[in-house]
């Protein structure tokens, strides 16, 4: 490539002191020129590595100018220079005044499925009252049309996913579930479990887990997560055992990565469930003070809800399925209490399973009928099999094959002749053949 046509493939653009090297329209992304620069501004070199549905300029103005033209808005603006900011995974498209450059707002896409993110771009009233020098206030008192912001229904279908939740999660699209539920791995709990070298690691996980959840998760829908402490068994008798509370470090996380804290239902054991482990044993048989140790019966089941202004009761009237909403009411006796008693689930191949129960309980209480329901540490698949019983839909993601092959060998029967239409991410799908449709 010569240098003149190299020259006309760029631009360089000056914030300040640092150059941004920035895509023409008719420049596909791997012809930008990397320059060093802010991750935010970075070139859109990064589109095909990040895997975008969204790599041109071009794409974005015109993507962004289908969105105008649903509010009669495309010929009284035009473009600034669309830039990619791979952080948040979305490209921000100025727009300004005809014949001026200035600003009036942006259009926010997301550069993994091209949808404009409604919360986050700039709203169409507030454009037009920018447009004609007015405030958002005196458009809505001049008696101009306001325009209700609409929820969509996820596209999503049932899906199985073998891989790293972390990673996994930046292939969805954003603000594409629903619900959450699920429960950790333990921090060294047992042995299966030693996966992380310190505790500091492990909340790091879970924190960039966590960050990676709100991103697919509907605005002011919940995340609701099946925590417990756990005990770090003494090496030898002259050291003592360790008991770690991990849903008070769980909460922390939640909070700084953008959820507002809801309730929190204590799930409540038989008595004697947590005798096994131990605890209580020398008390029982001393009686001495300070050996005195509670054997746990119960677990945390933490409820969150993504940060919103808006109130549950606008969830609820602006949902775009009317009729699921109505045909999801809880009919009969409910937990009034955040005491919910529940039997605990054993499964042969996987030591830490939560009972069908109690998934079930979430699924009912959080979340409308066909919504989409993810569990990112998803074992053998229970909030799958919740969800399928509840006639919602399920977003399964777990990292350890024998676990997946649990989740595709069971879900035949849990799942019946609709296990042909689930979509198998990184694993095979399960031979059907012999199942009747």
């Amino acid at each position: 490539m010569s240098k003149n046509s190299q020259k006309n493939r760029t631009l360089t653009k000056r914030r300040g002191k640092v150059a941004v090297s920035v895509v023409r329209e008719d420049t596909p992304e791997w012809g930008a020129v990397r320059t060093t620069a802010p991750r935010k501004y970075r070139t859109p070199s990064v589109a095909l590595n990040r895997k975008y549905a969204v790599t041109t300029v071009s794409d974005a103005k015109k993507i962004a100018k289908n969105w105008l033209v649903s509010f009669n808005l495309e010929n009284a603006v035009d473009f600034g220079l669309p830039e990619v900011d791979d952080r948040y995974h979305v490209w921000r498209v100025p727009l300004v005044r005809q014949g001026t450059n200035k600003r009036v707002g942006e259009v926010v896409l997301d550069a993994y499925n091209s949808m404009v993110l409604a919360e986050e771009t700039t709203k169409p009233d507030v454009i037009e009252s920018r447009l004609l020098g007015r405030t958002s206030s005196t458009a809505a008192k001049s008696g101009q049309t306001q325009i209700p912001e609409q929820m969509q229904a996820s596209f999503v279908r049932n899906t199985v996913i073998l891989g790293d939740c972390e990673l996994a999660l930046l292939e969805m699209p954003s603000q594409s579930v629903d619900l959450i539920f699920t429960s950790p791995p333990y921090f060294n709990a047992r042995p299966e479990y030693e996966d992380y070298l310190t505790y500091e690691e492990y909340l790091l996980k879970m924190r960039r887990v966590i960050h990676n959840c709100h991103q697919v998760l509907c605005e002011g829908r919940f995340f609701v997560m099946n925590v417990s402490p756990v005990l770090i068994r003494r090496a030898s008798r002259s050291e003592a055992s360790k008991r770690i509370a991990v849903p008070f470090d769980m909460h922390r996380l939640f909070v700084e990565e953008g959820f507002d804290f809801v309730d929190d239902i204590h799930w409540v054991k038989p008595e004697g469930a947590g005798w096994a482990t131990g605890r209580g044993r020398r008390f029982a048989a001393d009686r001495n003070p300070l050996q005195y140790k509670p054997v746990p019966v119960t677990e945390y089941v933490l409820v969150y809800r993504k940060h919103t202004d808006k109130l549950i009761d606008w969830s609820i009237r602006n949902h775009p399925d009317q009729h699921a909403v109505k045909d999801s009411k809880i009919t009969g006796d409910y937990e009034v209490t955040n005491l919910w008693r529940i039997h605990p689930a054993f499964h042969p191949e996987h030591p830490a399973v939560f009972p069908l129960e109690l998934a079930e309980r979430v699924v009912r209480y959080y979340s409308f009928k066909n919504e989409v329901v993810l569990d990112p540490f998803a074992g053998t698949g229970t909030t799958g099999r919740a969800a399928v019983s509840l006639n919602r839909r399920f977003i399964l993601v777990e990292n350890e094959p024998k676990f997946i092959e649990v989740i595709r060998r069971e879900m035949l029967s849990w799942l019946g002749g609709a296990t042909k239409h689930v979509l198998f991410v990184g694993c095979e799908p399960p031979d059907t053949s012999g199942l009747l449709f």
